[in-house]
This record gives structure tokens, sequence and C-alpha cells, in this order.
């Protein structure tokens, strides 16, 4: 904007550029109540008038039906001075120290004018103050688009506020009139107070890339759940505290405004579904007593038979809780009722340590373990506390998850930070953290860098975590890959087999700015290797992201928001449940489109029969606009176009013919329409094939074979995967003797009865088609099962040493009757003294290992030929 004064006599630079902020091309932003009557010309000239500011600006308005839209606009002629415009009073409609957005529609036809013509959008003020609010440089004959964002300072009188139309101050315009004072057509004036929008209009995430994993919105923290071979990532809510000013940058994230958990998810790695927000914590949350949610972890869990989903949240520095869901995305609810881990809870706290960052571990035999903690610094500047700051701790939960049991234990990571994460490989328990950037002291060379991600080995999940058990780094700080740091926070998950790592960058917040960062945080994966010895592979930070697992099934309805690549979109929840992923989950859409936006999939397989129609589900907010369907690159020529001819405001589907599409495509949806209007929302997409798909989703089982027969004393680990490769698999449910089971649980054998049980495991594809497959295996005992479940109970502290020592003896007279060949009938006695034993008060051990035993040598004495004595 400039401030120029308006004498008579020659303007000076000076007076010209003022002290008002600088003009801005206006973002994107929310309506707001319109401060302008009549903006539109439909009522004639009402509110408005030639401009008056002084006795030299002169010029005539009149009403003409040539409207860039509806049917009127205004006309100015008989021009004397560049200022002379449409003007409208806004005395006491604006304020100083606010910020506006303003637009307009302006044309000029003088065929003996220049080419291209300037015209602003000016404000008086009142004596000799004008600021140009907006402008824009527009063709002869065509309608251009004037718009601006600015501040009225905080010191400024509005008591006189007006605004009009002008083109470009010049002292004698008379000299040269078909240049300066040509006749114009203004349209569609619009003024409004400035809300800011968290749209993200510039391309954040170039196509071909895959990371960050999203580009419309940012999300840090980000931990990964798997679930029916869909990867979950819920994360901390950083764009809830984006707030970009009118020059497009937003303050520094301070975190303190997050109560929000954001949620993605992927099947491919590749195209991501935005899922929304989950309201954890504030007075609208689900756990109103907290105040934030920072850093979540996910896990599930099956219990009283019902699978259950736990998102632990850190309630700032202060605090962890949890909220409990009924499917990954929720519903959600508050079990607990307070706060899980507070300075209250046995061993947590030091009274210097933060009690954040929870990361949550199930182990194979179904007891749960909660990572928390972090900070640390104590103000000594000393080595010890700087390396060695005893800052995080692990804990037992209880059955249900919600609870804990005992007292904390203390783990001491090297240089330790924050952002504590576990999980499992080949019997080992990793235990990831990010290092402290300095407290003060020297730093121990030996140890992880500061800002990194290290990492520690044990052999249980409990540690102990003691210094000797660090391994070394997985990943630096960002900084060192993509030029900018800040903190670090990381998980694991594994997938079909193979691991990844996943961390946060700013590198949408670099793009948005121009290489500035101000902490907002975008998700990033990357894949982790392991050496022969188990040690971790150093992960390096790239944009390319990890190779898909597998093609995009696209004959089925897709939700619109699942996105590999896009450009200036945003997502909103809307009533109702999800089409693709049902009840349970919440309906987004894509919102906020406008003329040039666009979304894209990557790597749909459309097979060998091909496509013949798209489908997209609309809800039309402005007429005469499209969808065009590109295959390749958002440039490449149309395939079919979906012309949103419907009602306005009314969801419906409209369908393109399409001619016969093959094989594997990136596909990009562009939207055009027209200029500066919101152009429709789009809920979900969904092609039709010209084969119908008859062929049910593919089963397999592992860990457990049909027919096969198990010894009690064992743990199998159960799972299945399920895949449909031509309309995707909509569901997998699975049974275990009619009780629902998770895929990849650890079933411990002992607490299953003896004898056949039954696996089933039902898939459904999204054409309709159903596999469901059944696995029927046995559970059988024996000494040797006997003899290692006393070994088992005594290891999980069920019994202990000497009632173990007893329980041996017993049995190994059974092992030598069975040895020795002896009759059926001695074997039987032999057995049923051992049962003696079990029920011996001089053995101590808990009702399970006394049921066990008991049941198990009943099953001896029948195979024996007895009958058991109750």
């Amino acid at each position: 904007m400039k401030l120029r004064s308006r004498f008579a006599a020659i303007v000076t630079a000076a007076a010209m550029v003022g002290g008002l902020s600088t003009l801005v091309a206006a973002p994107v932003q929310a309506a707001g109540p319109e401060i302008i009557v009549n903006g539109g010309f439909e009522n004639g000239l009402t509110s408005w008038f030639p401009n008056n500011g002084n006795a030299a600006d002169t010029a005539a308005l009149a009403p003409t039906t040539d409207a860039y839209s509806g049917s009127g606009a205004v006309v100015v002629t008989q021009r004397t001075t560049t200022g002379s415009g449409p003007m409208q009073d806004l005395s006491g409609k604006v304020q100083a120290g606010k910020t506006y957005s303003v637009t307009a529609r302006v044309k000029y036809e003088n065929p003996a004018s220049p080419a291209t013509k300037q015209f602003f959008v000016t404000m008086h003020y009142g004596g000799g103050t004008y600021t140009n609010l907006g402008t824009v440089t527009t063709p002869r004959g065509q309608w251009g688009l004037i718009q601006g964002t600015f501040t009225i300072p905080a010191a400024q009188s509005v008591t006189t506020a007006r605004i009009f139309v002008e083109t470009p101050w010049t002292q004698t315009p008379s000299a040269a009139p078909d240049t300066h004072l040509m006749d114009f057509k203004v349209d569609d004036v619009k003024l409004s107070e400035f809300t800011p929008s968290t749209t993200i209009e510039v391309l954040g995430k170039n196509p071909g890339e895959g990371n960050p994993l999203i580009s419309h919105k940012f999300g840090a923290d980000g931990n990964a759940f798997v679930h029916d071979g869909r990867v979950y990532m819920y994360m901390t809510n950083d764009t809830q505290v984006y707030n970009p000013g009118p020059n497009g940058i937003s303050p520094t994230n301070t975190y303190g405004g997050i109560n929000t958990i954001t949620v993605i998810s992927s099947d491919d790695l590749v195209n991501w579904v935005d899922h929304g927000e989950i309201p954890v914590a504030g007075p609208s949350g689900i756990a109103r007593y907290a105040g934030n949610s920072w850093a979540p972890a996910m896990e599930s869990k099956i219990v009283n038979g019902q699978e259950k989903f736990f998102l632990y949240f850190a309630n700032n520095g202060a605090a962890t809780g949890v909220i409990v869901g009924d499917s990954p995305v929720g519903p959600w609810r508050d079990e607990r009722g307070s706060l899980l881990i507070t300075g209250a809870t046995p061993g947590a706290s030091n009274g210097v340590n933060w009690l954040f960052d929870p990361g949550v571990f199930i182990d194979d035999d179904g007891q749960g373990y909660l990572y928390f903690g972090g900070g640390g610094d104590d103000n000594s500047d000393s080595y010890e506390n700087t390396n060695h700051p005893k800052s995080t701790r692990v804990i037992r939960l209880g059955e249900n998850l919600t609870s804990t049991v005992g007292s904390a234990e203390v783990i001491d990571g090297p240089l330790m930070f924050e952002a504590g994460h576990v999980f499992k490989r080949e019997g080992k328990y990793y235990y990831s953290y990010s290092s402290n950037f300095g407290f003060g002291g020297p730093i121990d060379p030996a140890g992880p860098p500061t800002g990194a991600i290290a990492y520690m080995v044990a052999d249980n999940p409990m540690g102990p975590w003691t210094a000797d058990t660090y391994k070394g780094v997985i990943f630096r700080n960002p900084g060192n890959f993509f030029g900018a740091g800040g903190n670090n926070h990381q998980s694991v998950f594994e997938l079909d087999g193979e691991y990844y790592f996943t961390y946060h960058a700013q590198t949408l917040n670099r793009r948005i700015t121009g290489n500035a960062t101000q902490g907002f945080r975008s998700p990033h994966i990357a894949k982790l290797e392991f050496n022969q010895d188990g040690t971790i592979k150093e992960v390096l930070g790239t944009y390319d992201g990890v190779d898909k697992i597998r093609d995009l099934a696209p004959y089925r309805v897709i939700e619109a928001e699942t996105i590999a690549w896009q450009q200036g979109i945003a997502t909103k929840k809307i009533d109702g449940s999800s089409a693709e992923f049902g009840a349970l989950a919440p309906n987004l859409v894509l919102h906020d489109v406008d003329n040039g936006d666009w979304t894209s999939l990557a790597s749909v397989d459309f097979g060998d029969e091909g496509a013949t129609a798209v489908t997209a589900k609309v809800r039309p907010l402005a007429a005469g606009a499209k969808i065009e369907v590109r295959l390749g690159s958002r440039t490449a020529p149309v395939v079919a176009t979906i012309p949103v001819d419907a009602p306005l405001n009314a969801w419906t589907e409209l369908t393109a013919e399409l001619d016969g599409v093959t094989g594997v495509h990136d596909v990009y949806f562009t939207y055009a329409g027209t200029a500066g209007a919101d152009l429709f929302e789009i809920d979900s997409w969904a092609f039709e094939s010209q084969a119908p798909d008859e062929t049910a989703p593919a089963v397999e089982v592992s860990g457990v074979e049909d027919g096969g027969e198990y010894g009690d004393s064992d743990d199998l680990t159960i799972g299945w995967t399920a895949d449909d490769a031509e309309s995707g698999v909509k569901s997998v449910t699975a049974t275990l003797d009619g009780e629902p089971v998770i895929s990849g649980t650890a079933h411990t054998l002992y607490e299953l009865a003896l004898g056949e049980h039954v696996l089933t495991v039902a898939a459904d594809d999204n054409a309709g088609n159903q596999t469901e497959k059944t696995v029927r295996f046995t559970v059988t005992t024996s000494v040797e099962d006997i003899s290692a479940l006393i070994d088992r109970f005594e290891a999980e502290d069920r019994t202990n040493a000497s009632s173990a020592v007893r329980l041996h003896k017993e049995l190994d007279r059974v092992i030598a009757a069975i040895a020795e060949e002896k009759d059926d009938k001695k074997i039987v006695k032999v057995i049923e003294k051992f049962k003696s034993g079990v029920k011996d008060h001089r053995v101590e051990a808990d009702e399970i290992v006394r049921t066990v035993l008991l049941r198990d040598a009943d099953a001896l004495i029948v195979r024996w030929g007895g009958t058991p004595r109750t």
C-alpha cells in the first residue's frame, strides 16, 4: 500500500510511501461479514457516488447491464482526474488496527487506450491521506480482479473513511486522456475483515515425492499403528495454531493451543487418507480435564471379547492421558475420567522431568507398557545431568490399558531428551528416543549427537534400560537433510514383513514461506533396515519417501480426501459416516476448491479390461465449474470431464465416460471454474469397469496350520492378510472360537481349552465378494508340555522355585512310569499322585497354575484309559 498526499502541488516520493504496511496479494480467507453495501450494483447506484475527495475529482456514474456477474454494474465517465471513480462512505464501518481484505472487478474498453491498464481500490481517510488497498493490471476488454489485504494503522482516524476505484495517480492526466482518463466499469466490490485461512495454496509436495506424507496440512510427532493391513498415523495437530497473517506468514508455533490429534492412513504408503482431527482435550474435548494433546501413541487390545483402541496423549509437559475408541478412527470416549500419568504416579517424577511423550507397547503375552517423560535439565550445567538426566520412565499398564501397575522405572538413555518409543524384533526390544540439545555441560562423544534419534536394545520391555544398552543413532536431526532443524520425534512400524521409520521435518513450512520456518512440522517416512547383528542402519532424510507396496484398486468408493499430491485444497468434516471406512469413521470432504486447484491418486491399476466411467459425489457451490481427469500429470491431456452442473449446495453424483483406460496410472483431478470463487466440495470418487469384479479376496493365514497340533506349553502368533487386486479389500474380520481376534496377536495356548479350535477369517471386497477361510487346529498336552509349563510358571512368578522343584519331582515319577512301560492302571495311579502334589498346600502357586496342571493331568489320565477323580 502507498500513502500519498493529493494537494495540487507535485507529490514527493516521501509523501507517497508513508508509514503503512506494504501491499500484498490477498491470501485465501474465510468469509467474513460484508461491509460494502450494494457491491454488485444490483440495486443501481444505491450507496455509491462519484469520488468527491477534492474539487477536481469529478465523474459521472451510470448503471450498466454489462456486468461481471449478476445483472448490474457501474460505468464511470467524464473523468478529469485519475482518482475520479465510484466511491462509498465507510465511516463507522471500519476500525483502526484491524486487517481487511478487498476485491473488485474492473474493465475498460477504449480502443485508443493502452493494451493493459493498472487499477486500484483506494481508501481516503480524509484530508490528504489516501491508501492503495489492492491492485490489478488487466488487458483491455477483459474483467480484471483487484485484490488486496491491508491493515489500518492503529493511530489512523477513520471517522471519514471512504473507498473508491481509480487508475494510477498522475499530476496532469489531461495531457494524455486516452492513457489516464478512459471510461471503465466496476462490479462486485467486496470488503470484509480479514480472517486468515489455513488452506495452503503453494505446491508443498512435488508429484513423485513421498515426503512429506501430506501437503494440505501439518502434522507432528507421528505415531504409526498398523491394523488390518493399513497404517494409521496419529499426529500433533500443528495446523490448529497455524495462523498466517496478511503477509502469508504465521507467528511461531508455541504448541500451547493444540488440543486435537490429526489422523491419516494408507495401505500403500503413497496415497494417504485424511481422517480429520480427534477433539481430545479442552472445553469441547473428550478429556475436558486436559488442556492439551500432543505426541500421541496408539495400541489396541481385546478386552472382554471386544477390540478397543487406546490413544495416549501428552497434556503438555505435565501429564499423560488416554482415551478409548471403537475403531482406529473412533468414535472416542473417556473411560478413565482423569489423567493417567501425573506427579502422583509412583516413580514417575523427580520434580524436574516432564511427564509427556507417551510411547505404548503391548508384548506377545498381552502385557502393556507405557514409556513417557523427558526434559530433566536441572540447570547445573554438569556433565552428568547433560549426558544422563534419567528423565524418562517405563511403567506396566493394567489389563484394561487405562491404569498402571507398580512403580515407574528409570530409563538412562545417553543425552536423553524426549520421544521414547519401543518396538520388538526377533526377541529383542528397541527403545528409541530423541537426544537433547545440550544442558550446558560437556557432551560425551561416545553418545549420540544432539537433537538426534538414538536407540537402546534390551531383552525385556522393562530393560533394565541402562546406559550400557545404548547402540547408536537411527536418524540425525532433520536440519542435516532439509536445511531446517528443530525437535525430533519418531516411531517404527512393521507392514508386510518390512520395517518403516517415521519422523517429522519442517519441509512444508519452508516451501510455504520461501525457506523460513516457524516450527510447523510435517510427517515423513523412510525404510528401516538392520545389520546382521540386529543393529539399525542409519536412516537418511529425503523427499523420496518409500516405494508403494501395492497399486490402488479403483473399482469402489474412494474417499476424495485420499491424496498422493495436491495443490490448493483443504478438508473438512461433514455430518454422516465415511462411505469407504464405514459407520464408525468420520466423513471428510475436499473443500476450499478453487479454479486451478488439483488432487491426485498414485498408481491406480485399471487392469486389462479398463475403466469405462468415473463418478464424483460433489456439492456444487458455483455455476459453470468442472472436474477434469488426466493421466500421468496435472497438465496431461484431459481424458474425461465432469461438468458440475447440478443444483447449488446439494450433494449429487455426477458421472463422465472414460474410453477404456487400462493399466497403471497416476490420476490427476484438476478443478476449473470462476476465478476467486469456491467451486464445489467433493466427497468421493468411484470408477466403473468394463468387466464386473467377480473375484473374491485372497486370504492367507500365518502362524497356524489347518489340522495342526500344538502343545499347550507353546505360544502361537496367528496372523492373516487379505488382498484384492480388482476392487480392493473393504473389510476383514476374524474370530477364534467365535470371539474376535486381532491379526498378529500371540496366543498363550495354556489359556485355551484342550481340543479343537476354529479360526475363521472373513474378507469382503468393495464389489461385494467375500472369502471365508477356516483353519482348525488342536491344542494338546503331554508330560513334556507339563514340565515346560512348570518352568514357565516359575519364570512368570506364578509359582516359586521351591514349589517348582516339588512339582518336577512329582512329575518325574510319571515320566519314569511311562518310560518303564508299566501298565496303564499304574501310570494312571502315578498321575493321580501328581495331581495330589499339585493340590499340596506346600506348593505355592496361583489358581491358573493349579487349574492348568490339573486339567493337563486329567487329559493324560484319559489318554491312558482312566477316569479322572474329581
